[in-house]
């Protein structure tokens, strides 16, 4: 029997770390998947990558101070009999091996460039069955629900993968389509054309949607952000304005609105409100921030998670003047990955610029490769800057 191969990647091992009392990755050697149709014929369904570059997202940070995924992860690992999972659902990679129906289906091949789709569907649930596959009853999420992107090598089934173009999309850039494609799907939820919309929470999906709320002709865009860097981020990504919320604010009364943020709101709209309000920081008080923000007959965007409860202020109001809600989860697959592409391929709007250069800063303390990681060099990176990416070839 051949010896199996080794990797480095970053994973949660929970034999050895307690999850209440731990935080962070681990690096470690892992074995490296393999591709063998004859020991198991679902392989010829599948693609083997090598990672090239893999984003590092909110969720991920969530998992890294344990805040996040418990459930879904300690969960996966009982009915796989595992006790690691191997993190990361954001990736750039190049096709070094394709299972026999991946390629007759879907034509690929070695040295192809692809990147994923994060929510591996079923196909044959109700939803999927309807086309509503970004809400699959049975998805599985990469790097949550089955090994991920932190590694040298990942194998995925052929239908999540999307053909990146190099010459065309920059490598760092395609590896952090998949949360782009995030604020894509809320930008596109309802008609921004000439529009004023205000986005609540410029992390990293809300300075993504500057960019292409800007790019699909909103009208006016006003960001509430309490950080600082994040708000002069968002001002160089294309932001009318952008208003302080102050840290305190979101825990002072967990839930109420903030009547000074809200005033700001009103004063930069003729005391109309908002046509659009994006929810993106997943607080109680945002939620009724953008509520209490948008026009009469406004839209409300909900892309920011938040466990348990929430309390809607002054409910009667949602009613009263005609506010409808909409809930984002992921991406439209593959609806919102057409529009993801010809926004970033596009030479006019400038995205794929601002993205290096504002939100990953050149690559200036967001950018490391797996030799260089130290668990409090990673720490250090994803507090300080709204995106950061792992290379690891």
């Amino acid at each position: 029997m051949a010896k199996q191969e080794m990797m480095w990647a970053l994973v949660f091992d929970k034999q050895i770390d307690d999850w209440e009392r731990s935080k962070g990755f681990r690096k470690m050697e892992v074995p490296k998947p393999v591709l063998d149709e004859h020991t198991d014929p679902d392989d010829s369904d599948n693609v083997l990558i090598k990672v090239i570059y893999a984003g590092f997202c909110g969720s991920d940070r969530g998992i890294w101070f344990r805040n996040s995924f418990k459930g879904a992860i300690f969960d996966s690992l009982k009915k796989e009999k595992k006790s690691r999972r191997i993190i990361g659902h954001e990736l750039l990679g190049e096709i070094v091996q394709v299972g026999s129906r991946a390629r007759r289906l879907f034509g690929f091949k070695p040295k192809d460039i692809v990147t994923t789709e994060s929510h591996i569907i079923c196909g044959s649930c109700y939803q999927c069955r309807i086309g509503d596959t970004h809400v699959c009853a049975d998805d599985i999420i990469i790097g949550i629900s089955r090994d991920g992107c932190f590694a040298e090598y990942i194998k995925l089934p052929a239908k999540s993968l999307w053909r990146t173009d190099k010459n065309k999309i920059s490598l760092k850039v395609g590896a952090v389509q998949e949360p782009f494609g995030n604020a894509v799907h809320c930008c596109t939820k309802v008609d921004l054309r000439g529009k004023t919309l205000a986005i609540f929470g410029c992390g990293t999906i809300g300075l993504f949607a500057v960019l292409v709320a800007r790019a699909l002709g909103a009208g006016r865009i006003i960001g509430i952000e309490p950080l600082e860097k994040h708000r002069e981020m968002a001002l160089a990504l294309g932001a009318d304005e952008v208003i302080a919320l102050e840290p305190d604010a979101r825990k002072s009364k967990s839930w109420q609105h903030d009547r000074k943020v809200v005033d700001a709101v009103l004063d930069c709209t003729n005391g109309i409100g908002a046509d659009v309000a994006m929810e993106m920081s997943g607080f109680n008080s945002s939620l009724n921030n953008a509520i209490k923000s948008v026009r009469r007959g406004g839209d409300v965007v909900l892309f920011g998670l938040k466990s348990g409860n929430s309390i809607l202020q002054d409910f009667d109001r949602l009613i009263v003047n005609g506010i409808s809600l909409h809930s984002v989860i992921g991406r439209q697959i593959f609806r919102t990955w057409f529009i993801t592409k010809n926004l970033l391929e596009s030479k006019q709007n400038g995205i794929q610029d601002k993205i290096l250069n504002v939100i990953l800063a050149g690559g200036e303390g967001t950018v490391f490769h797996i030799d260089q990681y130290t668990p409090d060099l990673l720490e250090e990176a994803i507090t300080a800057h709204p995106k950061v990416i792992l290379q690891f070839s």
